[in-house]
């Protein structure tokens, strides 16, 4: 079996520290089960960062190295999230640019490559993450790897026109073009990139989801991020009689509650949720005492200026509506800017009527599915769910709305209040056939599946690939007659389908 080298900008470390967010949720299982190297930041600033820090756990090996402060700040603050993070999301008005960030920015994916090019093996899969690394395949094709490489972006691909704001754009589009895979949440951004790489780097569009790009073939395929539902479900059953769980329901005193998860980020949406929450109670006075809000938003970025403004709107927009709406022994909204564990997130979503959930643009967004996968079945909440987050194609049996418009989520935060267990029930259903045969596992291994393909890298390693076959279809409980249909996947005319077997119909199309 091949090693899978996984880049990304934090690492779950197993002593503790770093930590890779939901970036770790989605590939925990998959770097347990296989084995291989992860390589990212530490999360630490120090003078020098060009050492990496190895520590091993089980089969996996983590290689961390530090930045030094000017390039915390021109690199992860200024540029990735600065620039990139609202301009991949469609917020170039929130962009703080300076071109000295982005060659600090080059830099630092300059030395990561460096770091990395003595670990790699020849027939190692080399998988990098996100938009921290945009350059990073280029960076390893300049220093000779031959190594099969797959990139994926985990938030939105905005169009050609947005992105070109940022003038480095344009050559790191082309960057990216030297990965053998690249990988996206949505179809809708798959467009965005192949659209932008025709006419910033002249790609040329090919059938099947590829661009020519000189003498390479790049393929481009759509894998929508996922959750372990059972295991979410079983983990709010479990903490929905919780001390934390049965804390927050006293203090509710029979009122329902609405619920909103999220990191205190610009594109969550929330002063815009904010603004509907506030529309319900003036609307729909019955739920005056009736219901609450509990929006909590973790604060991150505080050295982003954009963040420091958006948490003193938020703040203003809370202490208005509570103060002008608000009674004595009720308080329409409870905001709070600390974050809480994900087992105590589950139990408070099994407990909630409603999941609010309205970002104004989301890669995918696991909150919404997470929340789906926390009910109880017999007596089922409702999400209410922008349409402009990426899991809105999968979840489209939510309350969709225009995050833009106060009124709708009125209405629907109204409509939501009012539905009845019937329809409840059948939403959630309809919700949960999405989720219920997706893991993180089956994503990562799709992924790596395809990037074999598209490379024409053969597996390695003593067992062949019928063996290997076998044995994921036995991890994933795959029926027995697929084996040998999974085994002859791979063609000249129809490669890269090992994750459209097993997937929703968007990613039955993304390789086809």
């Amino acid at each position: 079996m091949n090693r899978l080298v996984v880049v990304s900008n934090r690492v779950p470390l197993p002593s503790g520290g770093s930590q890779a967010g939901g970036l770790a949720v989605a590939l925990d299982g998959l770097m347990e089960r296989r084995g291989g190297v992860w390589v990212g930041w530490s999360g630490n600033v120090a003078e020098r960062g060009d050492t990496l820090h190895v520590e091993r756990a089980r089969s996996v090996e983590y290689a961390t190295f530090d930045l030094t402060p000017e390039e915390h700040e021109g690199y992860y603050n200024r540029f990735a999230n600065g620039v990139l993070w609202p301009l991949l999301h469609t917020l170039p008005e929130l962009m703080s640019y300076d071109r000295r960030d982005g060659r600090t920015y080059r830099l630092v994916n300059e030395r990561i490559a460096e770091m990395l090019l003595p670990m790699l093996q020849p027939t190692d899969l080399v998988w990098i993450h996100d938009y921290h690394l945009l350059p990073l395949a280029a960076a390893l094709r300049a220093r000779q790897s031959h190594n099969a490489i797959g990139f994926f972006l985990h938030i939105p691909f905005a169009t050609a026109d947005v992105i070109a704001a940022a003038p480095e754009m344009a050559s790191l589009v082309r960057d990216m073009l030297f990965a053998d895979l690249i990988g996206f949440q949505t179809e809708s951004d798959l467009r965005n990139f192949a659209t932008a790489a025709q006419m910033m780097a002249g790609a040329i569009r090919m059938p099947g989801n590829a661009l020519q790009f000189g003498n390479r073939r790049v393929r481009l395929g759509v894998f929508p991020v996922e959750i372990d539902a059972h295991a979410f479900s079983r983990t709010a059953g479990e903490m929905a009689g919780g001390v934390e769980a049965d804390q927050l329901q006293r203090s509710l005193e029979g009122q329902a509650l609405i619920l909103g998860i999220d990191r205190l980020d610009p594109t969550k949406g929330l002063p815009q949720r904010f603004a509907g929450v506030r529309r319900l109670f003036e609307k729909h006075t019955q739920w005056q005492r009736r219901a609450t809000v509990l929006q909590i938003a973790a604060t991150s970025r505080k050295d982003v200026q954009s963040y420091q403004d958006l948490r003193e709107t938020l703040d203003g927009q809370a202490g208005a509506l509570n103060a002008d709406l608000g009674m004595p022994d009720w308080s329409p909204l409870r905001f709070i800017t600390r974050g809480a564990s994900r087992d105590v997130v589950a139990g408070y979503m099994r407990v909630a009527r409603v999941g609010l959930v309205t970002p104004v643009r989301d890669g995918m967004n696991l909150v919404a599915k997470e929340f789906v996968a926390a009910q109880d079945p017999a007596d089922p909440g409702v999400l209410v769910l922008s349409r402009f987050a990426g899991a809105a194609r999968q979840l489209d049996a939510a309350l969709l709305i225009n995050p833009h418009d106060a009124d709708a989520i009125a209405s629907a935060l109204h409509a939501a209040l009012a539905m009845g267990l019937s329809e409840r029930q059948d939403r959630w259903q309809a919700l949960w056939t999405q989720l219920e045969d997706r893991t993180p596992y089956r994503w990562g291994v799709d992924f790596v599946g395809a990037l074999v393909r598209a490379a024409g890298v053969p597996p390695v390693g003593e067992r062949g690939r019928t063996e290997e076959v076998t044995e994921l279809a036995a991890d994933e409980a795959l029926p027995p007659e697929r084996i040998q249909l999974l085994d002859h996947i791979g063609t000249e005319r129809d490669p890269l389908r090992i994750g459209s077997l097993r997937s929703s119909e968007t990613t039955r199309r993304q390789l086809n």
